[in-house]
């Protein structure tokens, strides 16, 4: 599973932009988004979709809570590494101001 990583603020910094040009960037990283997505469409298991508010569970309760995740992807691959290199210069931080993309392993669930 792959996530995407950016600041909590960024997706609605992007959505709001009315700077010259912004549009257009937004429309360019899409696009680029969607040639990543064919380009990988054998690897890709799950496309995953951004993600929104976030709720934090714990023995006090339910609150409202943050993070720097904003969208997700299951991917395949032969390896952990090969995984990681499917996203090297991937739009997301190319093209869209994020910050990284982490590609974590799936790992059995152990026996009991």
């Amino acid at each position: 599973m792959a996530v995407y990583l950016g600041s909590p603020d960024l997706g609605k910094k992007i959505r709001e932009d009315s700077s010259e040009g912004a549009k257009e960037r937004m429309q360019e990283g899409m696009m680029a988004w969607g040639k990543w997505m064919e380009d990988n469409k054998a690897n890709i298991v799950y496309a995953g979709a951004p993600l929104g508010v976030t709720k934090r569970v714990d023995k006090n309760g339910i609150s409202d809570t943050r993070n720097a995740i904003g969208a997700f992807i299951v991917v395949k691959a032969e390896s952990h590494a090969d995984a990681a290199k499917m996203f090297l210069n991937h739009p997301h931080f190319m093209i869209f101001p994020g910050e990284c993309v982490e590609i974590m392993e799936e790992l059995p669930i152990p026996k009991m």
